[in-house]
């Protein structure tokens, strides 16, 4: 792609200071031709590049000039564009930013770099429901973890507040909530930010392990949520057609594992107790049918037995 090569030139020249079409040429592995008409079109791009006629003549950027592509190539630059522009809509900080690199760019990619910012939308707005709110305390512990600065959270649980001094490494999104992975007396730990109150920075360095690595370490942190949250297994049937649907829905809870004899779907719900199985699979009625353990369906009975209960009138009550 022209756009690529025309990138590489630039960054060519910057590390060269001056060059001829021929070195373009045989660092690009382009034709003579190819090199001389990139660059001129830098040239006529508005880059700083200007030829040299004459013996130890070529092409050089004006007074040492430099852009700040820092190496990206075209296909990086829109990569970037494409990731960073559904982040400009909720964060101004973002958008001032992408205007100040679309400047910086070479007139050539200028148009390409603001298509891909204009190319997608994210609507974390789930149908029917406002768009989720990140947590008030979300900025300040940002700003601790890129800081390195100790905090002090008020964090509730279990119906108790308690006051908590810790490192924080790092923060998390996971289907709209926000998690704060820290480290603390006690090890690493992990909080929910819509359960942190105040927080307060420290003027304290915090400590964080030399190699710490946070995707590694939330992947682990997941490992461990998915084998408690699957401590439970219960073996259904469903219809060939909703089967799909129900996998869907319960998303790693649900493995299907085969067929049943009268050509229903088999699969596997998972979750930490018989209830929690029992309460993921109410909604689905008769479509679903508990083959074991018994737990779950004594589960699922009580449920029901509790829904007439709720949801049915005597004489002379409302609904009659």
């Amino acid at each position: 792609m022209r756009a690529d090569r025309l990138v590489a030139t630039l960054l060519f020249m910057q590390a060269r200071g001056r060059v001829t079409a021929a070195e373009v040429a045989a660092e690009l592995e382009v034709s003579v031709a190819t090199a001389r008409r990139d660059l001129e079109a830098l040239s006529a791009a508005g880059i700083p590049v200007y030829p040299q006629a004459g013996r130890g003549g070529g092409w050089s950027l004006i007074g040492g000039a430099r852009t700040d592509l820092s190496g990206l190539t075209a296909g990086e630059t829109r990569a970037l564009f494409l990731l960073a522009g559904p982040a400009a809509a909720a964060a101004p900080e973002v958008k001032s930013a992408l205007r100040k690199l679309v400047r910086a760019l070479p007139q050539t990619f200028r148009a390409d770099a603001a298509a891909a910012a204009d190319a997608v939308v994210v609507d974390p707005a789930r149908w029917g429901r406002p768009e989720p709110q990140p947590p008030a305390v979300l900025d300040t512990l940002q700003r601790a973890v890129v800081d390195r600065r100790r905090v002090r959270i008020e964090y509730a649980r279990a119906g108790q507040r308690t006051m908590r001094t810790v490192d924080p490494w790092g923060l998390v999104e996971k289907e709209t909530i926000w998690y704060l992975l820290a480290g603390t007396e006690r090890g690493q730990r992990t909080f929910r930010l819509d359960r942190i109150g105040a927080v307060t920075v420290l003027d304290e360095p915090a400590e964080r392990p030399a190699d710490f690595d946070l995707h590694a370490v939330w992947s682990r942190v997941v490992d461990r949520m998915e084998q408690r949250r699957s401590a439970v297994a219960a073996r259904v049937a469903v219809s060939e057609r909703l089967a799909p649907i129900l996998a869907d829905q319960q998303g790693r809870n649900c493995t299907l594992v085969g067929s049943t004899d009268d050509g229903r779907v088999l699969a596997e719900i998972t979750a930490d107790t018989p209830e929690m199985v029992a309460r993921q699979l109410a909604g689905w009625a008769g479509d679903v049918e508990v083959l074991d353990p018994a737990e779950v369906k004594a589960e699922l009975a009580a449920i029901g037995a509790e829904l007439v209960r709720a949801n049915s009138s005597q004489p002379g009550e409302p609904g009659q």
